[in-house]
C-alpha cells in the first residue's frame, strides 16, 4: 500500500509529520535513487527509502520512547537550532539523541519552563498536535502587579488574539503579593505565546511562566524525586496509554 512519504518517516519515529515535511523539503530524502518531492507516495514494503544518504527500514524502527522533560529557561524546544542555542535534545543521553528519532511534542517559548513531552512516535504526535485536539495544559504564571476578579473573569471567558477569541480558560489566584500574583491557568489550546499575550492585553506582564501539567500528567507527581530543570523522566505506561486514548477520542469526538 503506498503512502505519503512523510506520514512514513512519522510511523517509523524518524521524526514528526512536520519535521518529516520540512526534511523533504530540504532535499535530505530520497525514494529509490531519487529526492522525494513534498507529498510523494511509496509502498513501504518494495521502496527504499533514504535519509541523509542512509537507508531507512521499517523493521529497523527504535523502541518508542515518551519522555516528559522539565524545560530549562534559554533553551529551545526544536531539534536544532540555526542560531546554535541549546535545544531540547541537547539535554537527552547520547544514546537517546544519536538515531532514535526523538522530537518535542509542541513548544514551549524560549524563556518558558516546566512540562514537555518527547518522543519518536510520529502518530502519537501527530494526534497530540492536530488542531482539533484540546488536551489542559496547566501552567503557574507570575504576573506583575495585582489583578481584578473582573479582569481575571475575562481571561476566563477568553480574550480576542490577532482576530480570534481564544478558548475559555481556568484562571485561579493562588498567592497575592503587594506587587505580584501567582495564577494558575489551565488551558485547553496552544496558540503561540498565547498566555503573554493575553496578560499583555489585559495589562499585565508575565514575570515568569511554568508549565505544571500536560493534561492529567504531572511534571512533579507526588511522593516522587524532584524532576530538576534540564532532568527528564520516561513517562508510565498508563500515562502512554492515557495520552493515546485521549487524543484519539478527542479527534473523533470533534
Amino acid at each position: 500500500m503506498t503512502e505519503r512519504v512523510q506520514k512514513i518517516l512519522s510511523q517509523w519515529g524518524i521524526a514528526s509529520r512536520r519535521q518529516a515535511e520540512q526534511m523533504i523539503l530540504a532535499g535530505r530524502v530520497q525514494l529509490n535513487g531519487s529526492v522525494v518531492r513534498l507529498g510523494q507516495k511509496a509502498d513501504s514494503t518494495i521502496d527504499q527509502l533514504e535519509v541523509d544518504g542512509l537507508p531507512i527500514k521499517s523493521g529497523s524502527r527504535p523502541q518508542l520512547v515518551y519522555l516528559l522533560l522539565n524545560k530549562p529557561a534559554g533553551v529551545v524546544s526544536t531539534c536544532s537550532d540555526p542560531r546554535k542555542r541549546p535545544t531540547v535534545i541537547d539535554l537527552l543521553s547520547p544514546k537517546l539523541r544519536n538515531g532514535q528519532g526523538i522530537h518535542p511534542v509542541g513548544r514551549l517559548d524560549t524563556q518558558t519552563t516546566g512540562a514537555l513531552l518527547l518522543t519518536n512516535d510520529g502518530a502519537l504526535t501527530m494526534h497530540l498536535t492536530h488542531p482539533r485536539y484540546h488536551l489542559p495544559k496547566t501552567y503557574h504564571v507570575w504576573v506583575q502587579n495585582n489583578p481584578s476578579e473582573s479582569v481575571l473573569e475575562k481571561w476566563r471567558q477568553g480574550v480576542v488574539l490577532a482576530g480570534r477569541k481564544t478558548l475559555p480558560a481556568r484562571v485561579k489566584v493562588l498567592k497575592r503579593h503587594s506587587n505580584k500574583t501567582l495564577l494558575e491557568i489551565v488551558l485547553t489550546e496552544g496558540r503561540n505565546r498565547q498566555i503573554r499575550r493575553v496578560a499583555e492585553q489585559l495589562g499585565f506582564k508575565v514575570i515568569k511562566l511554568h508549565r505544571t501539567a500536560i493534561g492529567s500528567i504531572p511534571l512533579q507527581p507526588p511522593d516522587e524525586p524532584v524532576l530538576h530543570p534540564g532532568k527528564y523522566r520516561f513517562l508510565k505506561d498508563g500515562e502512554i496509554r492515557s495520552l493515546k486514548k485521549q487524543s484519539r477520542s478527542d479527534i473523533e469526538s470533534g
